[in-house]
């Protein structure tokens, strides 16, 4: 049995990427809503944020001296086509999902409305949360944590490409060494690069706990969402 019955899953644009260095992979994208199928199957009520730096970093490179408003809106239509992507592969799997997106673009996306995204939740769907927080200067990490808070989610998931959170990078350092639970506040101090600082601290002044886990280890997400101990527990 699952220990949640609320989540919201942050995935990174760059998980949509698979192997590419940019744009949608179909393989992996199908991978990854196979995750999210079987947590939904499981009665698990789940809301995703998908990250844009797979398609925006694609066009930034010719785009250094952007105006950073336009950049971030530009960011915010980039998770649209993700939110897209992972509907598609959803419903194909027989997955009943909404996409909602921030900014209002009624031919491809319902509005974000907070009472009808519970509602959704209530009934089964997953609800894929597009288009941040419609606001510049707010990364997807704080549009994840502000959706998580609005549909009482009782913990974010943030799938990452390593283990959990480390005292320094393990991409670069061998001798770094995995926290397997860690205070918010100890995030912040030591500005370890997990979530942007103002989602951390908006999850500590709401008591909101992070799991971070690998998403490239198959079967995590479902190994999290039934209380399995993995990755690392910010609380």
């Amino acid at each position: 049995m699952a220990k949640y019955q609320r989540i919201l899953l942050k995935l990174s644009g760059e998980a949509m990427a698979g192997s590419q260095s940019f744009g949608i992979d179909p393989e992996r994208v199908v991978g990854l809503a196979k995750q999210v199928a079987e947590i939904a199957q499981a009665g698990v009520q789940t809301g995703v944020v998908v990250g844009g730096g797979n398609i925006f970093r694609g066009i930034a490179l010719a785009a250094k001296s952007m105006d950073r408003v336009t950049g971030d809106h530009m960011g915010m239509l980039a998770t649209v086509i993700n939110s897209l992507a992972l509907q598609d592969a959803l419903e194909h799997m027989g997955v009943h999902t909404r996409v909602m997106s921030a900014i209002e673009m009624h031919q491809v996306a319902e509005p974000y409305i907070r009472r009808r995204a519970m509602r959704h939740l209530d009934k089964g769907r997953v609800v894929i949360f597009a288009a941040g927080t419609s606001n510049p200067y707010f990364s997807t990490d704080t549009a994840a944590t502000l959706r998580a808070l609005e549909i009482k989610a009782q913990v974010i998931a943030k799938a990452t490409k390593v283990d959990g959170v480390y005292n320094k990078d393990p991409m670069k350092h061998a001798d770094a060494v995995m926290y397997p639970e860690i205070a918010y506040t100890e995030v912040l101090t030591k500005s370890l690069a997990v979530m942007d600082a103002t989602s951390i601290a908006m999850c500590r002044d709401n008591k909101l706990p992070i799991i971070v886990f690998n998403l490239n280890t198959d079967g995590n997400i479902m190994r999290m969402a039934m209380g399995e101990t993995i990755g690392t527990v910010i609380r």
